[in-house]
């Protein structure tokens, strides 16, 4: 018996053929797996993904350098030296060449460039480097953050910033950068219209990790040297005092940006807080030393980098129960999750970027 065409499509319309294929393969069903090592003239302090399939590592004074990966062959696209002629990218008053230490990276919304936050200034007016024990009153060198056009991945603009800037982060609109100071204990706001730092909003002692969200009403930044995020509005510049325990470092939103997870440093845990009662609703222990982490794109996961104990842990977001800890290297510092491939990438202080595939085909 021939069936039409048409009724054929009615019938699959009204029975379906589910296929284990078809079914929705969620983050936090999938284990990580060690793909690559990366090593070579690189000290990573950070690593991070962009959404157009590159990810960026920022070696510091160490290396004077950032380098460039493809995000699916691993190859090195780029190495990109700190060295600049600020006066050539617009900041007068400078003469000569000048080194950086990238410590931090975010790409812009588009993947068009990338925003890099220098540790110091090396160079002729620059003579009081910074360091990570700090106050405003030490009156170390301000610093500056590099653009780098993705196209030519040259440096392209410089902006002057605070006392050893840490990390970076672009708003969804692409209408600000902003950067955490760490000596100077405050934000800066750089005006992508304007080309310049346009506010410095204090924060207090050792600001560090910046979360922003998606509709980039507000900026989530962590005070390291206590117990509080500082909930930011980004139209009218007022804020709140999130508790969240001592010794936040690094910080991300869930994707509906509902809940909002941190890294305890000192305690080696990871919390959870939900922003409809700004209560922290979950935690647990990562490691020794919980350091960065990031979320997967379908925000089911978590990946947390646990600095002395060498190790890497994956955690549930809906319950918080910790589904792997893998060693990966001595002294990993930075993670991204890079989600065109669903890979995750560590930094190894040491000199290595190790890549963990994060899904069923493997």
């Amino acid at each position: 018996m021939r069936i039409s065409v048409r009724w054929a499509i009615v019938f699959a319309l009204l029975f379906p053929v589910f296929t284990p294929s078809s079914a929705e393969t969620t983050s936090d069903s999938t284990k990580l797996k060690l793909e690559k090592t990366i090593t070579g003239d690189i000290s990573p302090k950070s690593v991070r993904a962009s959404k157009t399939g590159f990810v960026s590592a920022h070696n510091m004074m160490y290396r004077h350098s950032v380098t460039v990966y493809d995000a699916q062959s691993f190859d090195l696209v780029k190495t990109i030296s700190d060295q600049v002629n600020l006066n050539n990218l617009g900041q007068k008053g400078y003469s000569g060449l000048h080194r950086g230490a990238p410590v931090e990276g975010a790409f812009s919304p588009s993947g068009d460039y990338l925003y890099v936050t220098n540790y110091a200034m090396y160079g002729k007016g620059f003579n009081r480097e910074g360091t990570d024990k700090c106050s405003p009153s030490d009156k170390y060198d301000r610093s500056f953050v590099y653009r780098i056009n993705t196209t030519s991945w040259q440096i392209d603009a410089a902006y002057r910033v605070g006392v050893v800037p840490k990390v970076v982060d672009v708003t969804p609109d692409n209408k600000y950068v902003l950067v955490t100071n760490w000596c100077s204990y405050d934000l800066s706001v750089i005006s992508i219209a304007e080309q310049k730092a346009i506010k410095t909003i204090k924060i207090g002692a050792y600001p560090r990790g910046v979360a922003i969200s998606k509709d980039s009403q507000f900026a989530y930044v962590v005070q390291m040297g206590g117990a509080v995020i500082h909930k930011i509005n980004l139209q009218n510049w007022e804020r709140e005092l999130l508790n969240v325990g001592s010794n936040p470092r690094a910080v991300v939103l869930s994707p509906d940006n509902s809940m909002l997870y941190a890294t305890l440093n000192s305690s080696g845990r990871v919390v959870a807080m939900d922003l409809t009662t700004n209560k922290v609703v979950r935690t647990v222990k990562t490691g020794s030393a919980s350091r960065s982490l990031d979320i997967s794109a379908d925000g089911t996961a978590l990946y947390v980098v646990n600095y002395t104990s060498d190790t890497v842990s994956k955690v549930r977001a809906s319950d918080f129960k910790v589904l792997q800890k893998i060693k990966v290297c001595n002294e990993p510092i930075g993670i991204t999750y890079e989600p065109l491939h669903k890979k995750v990438w560590v930094a190894c202080y040491g000199g290595a970027i190790k890549i963990f595939s994060d899904s069923l085909s493997q």
